[in-house]
């Protein structure tokens, strides 16, 4: 019956909440069971793929994207400073990267 499918949905919904799934990338129990807004149901599917992968351990087979870890890097002031005259990817002299400017 259709009460019992709604029931298991539901269940899917918490259990994408526990896992860490924002509300947004969840879909809503009348986007599965009326064909409401089934990319959105697929984009689930994805999201939970995607949190698998990249936060959970999981190393399996998967669908979507690895969602990005933080890579927080700390440079000393020469290394700053000698960035200043990287231009678009390319070394520039400070003569050069003043006309840019």
């Amino acid at each position: 019956s259709s009460g019992i499918n709604a029931e298991y949905g539901e269940q899917f919904i918490k259990g994408c909440k526990t896992f860490g799934l924002k509300d947004g990338d969840i879909f809503q129990t009348a986007d599965l069971y009326e064909c409401q807004n089934m990319s959105q149901v697929v984009a689930t599917i994805y999201a939970v793929s995607s949190m698998a992968t990249s936060s959970k351990g999981y190393e399996g087979p998967s669908i979507g994207t690895k969602l990005a870890e933080k890579n927080e890097r700390e440079f000393d002031e020469a290394t700053l400073n000698a960035g200043k005259f990287v231009v678009g990817g390319k070394w520039v002299t400070p003569r050069e990267r003043t006309r840019a400017e």
